[in-house]
Formats: structure tokens, sequence, C-alpha cells
């Protein structure tokens, strides 16, 4: 189902910490505090006042990690180099979960978060119904080099909780199932008529462009989940900038040596500035209507 215990961690490739320790620690703490603009640090003088750790110091504003929830949440870390618990000394290695308390790194177990259960993301029904039911949850994350960012990698919850979601999910999987192939029917029909939109104003934009390729491009760059301009609401509104920007890419790409010089090792700068030349012309020759026989 996707869940496991936290003790039976296995995963690979999950989030960062540091190779150096401190006495307080691994640095861990610092990396994680530095690049975590978004996390709460709890007040000091209250910390100083009583031994209980402000929970609210380690909530996170959805918005930074790729989630459109507003409600804030406790984040645990998913790390990949070696750090220590700061209360009881225990290593935490590659793959092993990680909550910052202030600054100081601690495991699970002190953080009174060994009783949960790790459900992995993947099915959001199953995700959202296990949250719901559990009186205690927390976010994991992982850092991510390629997007210079934490990622959600999925929910520690109570077991209850998950067996409970388990039973719900099991009992309307059948119509659930069925709600997602009318979305999908829907989808599709969507992006067919946003990619007709595109290419019938990107020719009244290049009335010299052919129809077909015009219906190329706009079917590339409106590709769902590509990220592409198509996707952006610029293009949604028809907007001449973002049209525009998404046939110059496609001129690069089909009528240029841009990809040719990219494989040669230029740069992508260099190898833009190689071929806008070329790319203007046939920009220039799109503009105009194609001149009849």
């Amino acid at each position: 189902m996707g869940w496991k215990r936290r003790g039976q961690n296995t995963a690979s490739n999950t989030g960062w910490t540091s190779k150096e320790k401190s006495p307080r620690g691994s640095r861990e703490a610092a990396r994680i505090d530095d690049r975590q603009r978004w996390v709460l640090r709890p007040n000091s003088a209250d910390v100083q006042k009583s031994k209980q750790v402000d929970r609210r110091g380690m909530m996170v504003r959805q918005s930074n990690i790729g989630s459109s929830l507003e409600s804030k949440e406790l984040v645990v870390f998913d790390i990949l180099r070696d750090s220590k618990c700061t209360e009881c000394g225990k290593e935490l290695g590659k793959g092993d979960f990680l909550f910052m308390e202030g600054k100081h790194p601690v495991c699970l177990s002190c953080a009174d978060f060994d009783h949960l259960i790790y459900l992995s993301r993947g099915d959001a029904a199953l995700t959202r119904r296990a949250k719901k039911y559990s009186a205690l949850s927390a976010i994991v994350v992982r850092f991510s080099r390629s997007r210079g960012r934490y990622e959600r990698q999925g929910i520690l919850v109570e077991e209850a909780a998950l067996e409970r979601a388990e039973q719900e999910c099991l009992a309307d999987a059948q119509p659930r199932a069925r709600r997602r192939e009318r979305d999908e029917v829907r989808r599709a029909e969507d992006d067919r008529k946003l990619a007709a939109h595109i290419a019938e104003a990107i020719l009244k934009l290049f009335p010299g462009c052919p129809p077909g390729e015009a219906r190329v491009i706009a079917a590339h760059t409106a590709l769902r989940g590509s990220g592409r301009v198509g996707r952006t609401s610029a293009a949604r509104g028809l907007e001449t900038e973002a049209l525009t920007a998404a046939v110059i890419a496609a001129i690069r790409h089909r009528h240029t040596r841009y990809d040719e010089l990219l494989m040669g090792g230029y740069s992508r700068t260099d190898a833009r500035d190689s071929i806008h030349e070329a790319v203007d012309r046939v920009i220039e020759r799109w503009r105009h209507p194609p001149v009849s026989p």
C-alpha cells in the first residue's frame, strides 16, 4: 500500500545532510535552517522557560514546497547524508528521517513520532483520508539537488488512521476509478480545444506559418504537465508575447542548427546567438501571408 513503519525505512536517494558534525550535532541543522527560510523557528525565550518544544516552529508554508494548500504542517526531513540526534546521540544515516527542533536535529523517537507510519506519495485519496483521521501527522520532504528545493515525499500518520483510510478507499475504489476516467476524457477534450485555439491564434499572428506546423507547435507547447509556455495563463489568454515565444522555440529546433550546436558542445547562449539571424528570417517570412502563385 506504499507505507511502512519508520524503523523499516529503506528509501534511497533521499534528502541530504552535512558530512561534518559539531558538538551540537551535525551541520545538517544549520544547512536545513539556512535553506529552509520558510521554516518558522520557535521563540528562544520560550524554549528557555520550558522544556517543551513549540512544534509550531517546524510548520511550513505549503506554497513553498509545490503545494497549493494554505495550511501549515509539521515537517520531517528525508536525509541524504549522515547526521546525529542531539537528544539521544543516535546516528542517522542516509534514508533516515530527521525532525528539527529549533536548530537541532532529532530522531523520530525523541520527536515522539516513532509510532507514526510512513505513507509515500502517489495515492491522493488515501493520503487525504489518512491525514484527515490522524490526530498527529507530518509531511516528509526531501531536498532535490536538480531543482534546488525541498519536495514532498509522503506523510507520517497514525496506523489506525491509515487503516481506516484504506478501508474507505477500498469501499469506493470503483466509483473513484470511473470518476478518474471521466476526468481524463474531459481533460483530453480541454487540451484538444486549447491546442486548437492556440493554433488559430498562431496563424493570426503568423499567417505565413504552414497550418500543419502551427498545429504541431500548439500541440507541443500546450502539452499537459510539460511546464511549457502553452500551459501558462498568458498562453491560455492567447497573449501575443507568449505565443511568439512558443513559435520562436519551435523555429529554433525545427528550422535551424540549434540542436546540432548543442550536441556539439555549444552553451545554450552561444547556440542561440549563432542562430538568431536564421530565426529572425523565418519569423519575418511567417509574419506575411503566403504569396499566391
